[in-house]
């Protein structure tokens, strides 16, 4: 038998690990932790511990070192944890590719979306799925964008629906519509009610924006750096949430501006509140359904942001 096949075969008659090992292994060198790894893939920690036992085995060499009061990995561990994260995307990356031959829109879709978005637009997104699509598992997963764009990038999330464009390399857009910001603001205001409010006015307006971290605080910035506004004009961030954010303007505390979809949500029945609209063109986002490039169920996706679009006929925006 030539050398290279009986090396090969010597190989493979050697002991394999298995997935569960690995899965235990790479939690571990996550978390530096049993009890923690444990718990975060769902197993015991005794069997935890037995499956690293047991890959190190089968490995012939020493993964982890185990000293009462901490874990670390050794340099076998360090550079082998690696490896066997390479293997579980591959074999997740199968498990895809498999579940997307079979019939479209079954098993589970799982959708994330930002805080600025969801509560005005996920009503529809499920009734939709509810009447069109009654075999898809629907998991909804509300974080903001930078998060959701890394759960996409990681696998944990499949689809999400967020304003773009997100700028990031490895994804496919899908839009859905434009819709404009008004202003929102107390009855008094001298801008109350009007249509044709120029853009120049909120150069110094004290406006009222979201935390740092949502997409729509920067959208608006945005939109007061076209409008002239300076860096260190008037901005007062004290705001988690649009909810939130609307009852500090009702309470006199300054204007804010808010998306076209969610005015009826948040401000429609506040008597204290009043809307102002933009001249054209009015500054505006766009809202878009974001999946991975290549993904094995972009075909599914696809028809799905053009169920939604049709969905969602009726709301005051600009469908695309």
């Amino acid at each position: 038998m030539p050398i290279r096949s009986t090396v090969i075969a010597a190989n493979s008659a050697k002991k394999q690990p298995t997935l569960a090992q690995l899965r235990a292994f790479v939690a571990v060198a996550e978390s530096l932790h049993f009890r923690d790894a444990a718990a975060a893939i769902g197993m015991s920690q005794p069997a935890l511990s037995g499956a690293v036992s047991a890959l190190e085995e089968t490995l012939g060499v020493q993964l982890v070192e185990r000293t009462t009061r901490k874990v670390l990995l050794s340099a076998a561990g360090e550079r082998l944890a690696v490896r066997a994260r390479v293997v579980l995307e591959a074999v997740g990356e199968l498990l895809e590719e498999a579940e997307a031959v079979r019939a479209p829109f079954t098993g589970v879709l799982r959708l994330g979306v930002i805080p600025t978005v969801a509560p005005y637009l996920l009503p529809t997104v499920l009734r939709l799925v509810r009447g069109a699509y009654p075999e898809l598992d629907l998991q909804v997963y509300e974080e903001q964008t930078s998060s959701l764009v890394d759960g996409l990038a990681a696998g944990r999330l499949d689809l999400l629906l967020l304003a773009v464009p997100l700028g990031v390399q490895g994804v496919v857009e899908l839009p859905l519509f434009d819709e404009d910001f008004v202003l929102v603001m107390p009855d008094d205001h001298w801008l109350a009610g009007r249509e044709d409010i120029p853009r120049e006015a909120l150069r110094d307006l004290h406006l009222l924006l979201l935390d740092e971290g949502h997409c729509l605080r920067d959208q608006a910035l945005d939109v007061c750096r076209e409008a002239g506004r300076e860096d260190g004009g008037p901005v007062t961030t004290t705001a988690a949430g649009l909810s939130t954010l609307v009852q500090l303007v009702a309470g006199g505390l300054g204007v804010t501006l808010l998306p076209r979809t969610a005015v009826q949500v948040e401000a429609g029945r506040n008597p204290a509140l009043v809307t102002g609209y933009f001249a054209d063109p009015a500054p505006s986002r766009r809202v878009a359904l974001v999946m991975r490039a290549g993904a094995a169920r972009g075909e599914e996706f696809a028809e799905f942001a053009g169920a939604l679009r049709g969905a969602l006929e009726g709301l005051p925006v600009r469908m695309l």
